[in-house]
């Protein structure tokens, strides 16, 4: 048979796939007992399965199963907008399109406003599914780097001036980032407001975590800061306040591009899966989000405190770590003799051990932070978090003595 060359498209070649996602399926081979500090996906107890069950038991008929409406179920996008006014970030009906997870509101976002060799500004390190996303349309990625207080948005101006481009977007996780757990500060997310409107950017204000805050003070959102500018395109997701296998997400955007959105999603998927949103309606109608909430962020607290008390405890100075206010995620960085350890190559020491985690390169457009590592305290108990930094304390003892 004569070798058939594809005609794949140019962006084929920037299709890079997901370190982070892989690793569910690799962990799902292993044979042997895993603490799995990897994805960020909630606890299976910080799921309401029984809740759930029962609803599927009891509201789901016909309706359920044919196709909805492309901009979510009317039961759905009513009830949450009725939840979010409660919050710090209400909205309206004319402003709210469901999606079918997080992921695609940022492919969404992607697909309206990104071009190929439009520059876009990504934090360091990063969700890369999320830069990735914008690779996949051309899109030409600057990598701003991040301390304690979020995106240093004070260096984004030369650092832009040293490309000769003019940013198209701007994609930045404010609250609890994934991975670093830092929030953005009350007085950078203004600062990137007027630098957004000065280049005419769209900022990507991905928030999965921000309803996830269990401890300290709520920072004015974008939105707050700015209304009903058009500059502004949120993405949110039940995935990590409910269950990320519903794939039920949403995007807030100014009522003027709603339809344009309303048509790039019908080239996608025509509706998110109908059964699962009137799930998260009903769930909602019925009370049980603000309860739910309450219990996950007391459950989360405790569980970060279990985790940097046992890295304390176990490995002392060999490493630093972010101390979140909410979130899921501990940013973990090799100090001393220690930062001579690949954490990608520790990655198979420490699975070999028991435990499993994402190594720093997994977040970054250009491989970097190959010193540090992303553990996940919201899905393990304190108990197994324990366990877990034993076995990974017991991966670099390894790591150490093979250099």
């Amino acid at each position: 048979m004569s070798v058939i060359n594809l005609p794949y498209a140019a962006r084929a070649a920037r299709l890079t796939g997901s370190v982070i996602d892989s690793s569910t399926s690799l962990l799902a081979a292993q044979t042997h007992d895993i603490v799995r500090f990897a994805m960020g996906s909630p606890s299976d107890e910080a799921v309401p399965l029984e809740v759930f069950r029962d609803i599927a038991a009891s509201q789901l008929d016909h309706s359920s199963f044919t196709y909805g409406a492309t901009e979510g179920e009317p039961a759905l996008l009513t009830q949450l907008v009725s939840y979010l006014a409660t919050t710090s970030e209400p909205t309206s009906l004319d402003r709210i399109t469901i999606t079918a997870g997080g992921m695609q509101g940022l492919d969404l976002a992607c697909k309206i406003f990104v071009d190929p060799d439009d520059l876009v500004i990504i934090e360091g390190p990063t969700y890369t599914n999320g830069s990735a996303t914008a690779a996949s349309y051309g899109a030409d990625l600057l990598e701003a780097p991040v301390d304690e207080n979020g995106l240093i948005v004070e260096a984004l101006p030369d650092l832009v001036r040293r490309t000769g481009k003019t940013p198209k977007a701007i994609y930045v996780i404010p609250n609890f980032q994934n991975p670093s757990g830092t929030t953005l500060s009350a007085a950078r997310r203004e600062h990137l407001l007027e630098l957004a409107h000065q280049w005419n950017a769209v900022i990507i204000d991905d928030d999965p975590y921000g309803l996830l805050r269990f401890a300290g003070e709520d920072l004015p959102s974008f939105q707050s800061l700015s209304p009903e500018d058009p500059l502004l395109f949120s993405v949110r997701t039940f995935s990590k306040i409910l269950s990320p296998g519903l794939r039920v997400g949403w995007v807030d955007t100014d009522p003027s591009i709603r339809q344009l959105v309303i048509n790039a999603k019908q080239s996608m998927d025509t509706c998110t899966n109908v059964p699962a949103q009137q799930m998260v309606a009903e769930f909602i109608r019925r009370g049980g989000l603000s309860e739910h909430l309450t219990m996950i962020r007391s459950q989360y607290l405790e569980r970060k405190i279990a985790m940097t008390d046992s890295l304390q405890r176990n490995l002392g100075d060999r490493v630093t770590m972010t101390d979140p206010d909410g979130g899921f995620f501990l940013w973990v960085t090799l100090q001393g003799e220690d930062r001579l350890t690949s954490t990608s190559a520790l990655f198979e020491t420490a699975l070999a051990e028991g435990v499993a985690f994402i190594p720093g390169p997994a977040f970054s457009s250009t491989g970097r932070y190959d010193d540090s590592l992303r553990l996940c305290f919201a899905s393990t108990s304190p108990d197994r978090i324990e366990e877990g930094v034993k076995r990974l304390t017991r991966a670099l003892d390894r790591a150490r003595m093979l250099r």
